[in-house]
């Protein structure tokens, strides 16, 4: 890496829908990359492709990045001095360079209709525009100058087309894989500008980097096969000592089986593969994102951060400062990183527990709020949450760990204690009552050794009794340590479940 060379990383999604957790690695790579070397994160849209675009999507891609922490520096929202940053804001400037390739040998008008490029599909069914066969289709190559001019005149759609050269091997040092080749006879004739004067993904991007500075390119390594596309770009344009460095991340892979986790494999084994739920405006299906389910952005991001990198120890728990301060090129894997979803909810249960009670606090209070329950002393709500957030995998899961500390039991379980129940028993309960009544302190300390002290002196054994209490208090044989939940409940509240399940029993 260039001391001299500032580092500059960008995420360029296309807002064409959903935000994918490999697209959120990304995002995130780049992140602590440049976070790690002191350098900026900058978000471009490209949404060069309108036929794809989407509203509503680059809106999501931003909540999507700010729920995660990893906010852009440069922006459309947050514009530096690089911008537009959006590519369809840049369009004048694409048309030139396209010509000077054009002017230069290095690229060429083509012609061809979509309709004459479908029969030639047809004809051969693997068909792709390259030197093969370049001569024998509408193009400045095998038209006349004298035509060519003729139809640019007249103003014929034509799309212009990279000139790959038929013999000869494109290189370049990634920083994940090391040398790689290609030979360009194997590659076709990318289009580079497209008839409605839109720029493809591949001209853009080499234009809107360039202008950008960028100075490293983290991607998906399924944009592997279109690099020497874009290296011949960065030279052919006389900008190859400006070129960045490049990194083609390892896919994320299915749980089963082989190849690219999809969104149809979530759907599939259950679990979302979007970070947020995302609504298709046209269609209204609803897509559920981890966000929605109940993951913490903590967890989320810790989940992905260590999906195909590691830093050579055997930890697992970072936070994303730990990240940034860890993070190395060198430790990502060159291989794909299968996704585990009982790892993730893994993730998302450490970070519940690891997590500060007064950033957990809104949230559980939202989720009491969604379960009718509004009026809420926070103090008492943050008592609840140390007591049952080991028990909990999402942040949803409150409600269901905790409605008893919030509402008297609606049923109780009298079937797991009815069969061994005795008059003795009945006795201690209601002793235990009045005795309640007199007890001075109220935590669970002294509750359980003077309820201990209360079964031994009554002849009974422990287990006997301990269970009733529980159902008794909660409805059922869960929850916590049942002498916490008696301290929190309280004396009157403990006195009045008490009174109404005996007579169940």
């Amino acid at each position: 890496m260039s001391s001299q060379k500032k580092v500059r990383v960008r995420f360029a999604p296309s807002p064409t829908g959903g935000l994918h957790l490999g697209g959120v690695r990304t995002a995130l790579f780049n992140y602590l990359f440049a976070r790690h070397h002191g350098g900026d994160f900058i978000l471009r849209i490209e949404d060069t492709d309108q036929t794809r675009f989407v509203p509503g999507a680059e809106e999501y891609i931003n909540e999507c990045l700010n729920w995660c922490g990893i906010s852009p520096d440069e922006s459309p929202q947050n514009p530096g001095a690089y911008g537009p940053y959006r590519q369809s804001e840049r369009k004048a400037s694409y048309r030139q360079f396209a010509e000077q390739l054009v002017n230069d040998g290095y690229a060429y008008y083509a012609f061809d209709t979509a309709e004459e490029l479908d029969q030639q599909r047809q004809i051969q069914p693997n068909f792709r525009y390259s030197h093969e066969n370049r001569l024998s289709l509408r193009n400045s190559l095998s038209l006349s100058a004298e035509e060519t001019a003729r139809l640019l005149e007249e103003g014929v759609a034509h799309t212009i087309r990279i000139k790959m050269p038929e013999e000869g091997t494109v290189s370049f040092e990634d920083m994940i894989r090391g040398r790689v080749t290609f030979e360009t006879n194997l590659v076709d004739d990318k289009v580079l500008l497209k008839a409605d004067g839109m720029p493809t993904y591949h001209l853009a991007v080499v234009v809107d980097d360039r202008a950008m500075q960028i100075s490293h390119i983290f991607r998906g390594e399924e944009w592997l096969p279109s690099a020497p596309v874009h290296i011949l770009l960065w030279e052919y344009l006389g900008w190859g000592s400006e070129m960045p460095s490049w990194a083609h991340l390892p896919l994320i892979l299915k749980p089963d089986g082989n190849g690219k986790l999809s969104k149809r494999d979530g759907d599939r084994l259950g679990f979302p593969v979007y970070a947020m739920n995302w609504k298709d405006p046209k269609t209204g299906d609803l897509t559920k994102g981890f966000r929605e389910l109940g993951f913490l952005p903590e967890a989320f991001v810790n989940m992905l951060g260590v999906l195909g990198w590691n830093d050579g120890t055997d930890q697992e728990l970072f936070s994303i400062q730990d990240l940034i301060d860890k993070f190395s090129v060198d430790r990502i894997s060159k291989s794909g990183a299968k996704f585990d979803f009982e790892k993730a909810k893994w993730f998302n249960h450490e970070w519940i527990k690891r997590l500060d009670n007064s950033i957990l606090l809104p949230q559980v209070v939202a989720v009491l709020a969604s379960n009718g329950v509004n009026q809420v002393d926070e103090e008492y709500v943050e008592k609840v949450l140390v007591a049952v957030k080991e028990r909990m995998t999402y942040v949803s899961d409150f409600w269901e760990q905790s409605y008893f500390f919030f509402q008297a039991p609606v049923s109780i379980d009298v079937d797991a204690v009815k069969p061994k129940w005795t008059t003795e028993k009945t006795a201690f309960f209601e002793n235990l009552m009045s005795d309640f009544e007199s007890l001075e302190q109220w935590d669970s300390t002294t509750l359980e050794p003077f309820f201990k002290a209360k079964v031994a002196s009554s002849g009974m054994k422990i287990g006997e009794l301990m269970m009733p209490f529980r159902i008794m208090l909660v409805g059922g044989k869960f929850g916590p340590d049942v002498f916490l939940i008696t301290e929190l409940l309280g004396r009157e509240e403990v006195t009045s479940r008490i009174k109404k399940a005996l007579p169940l029993f």
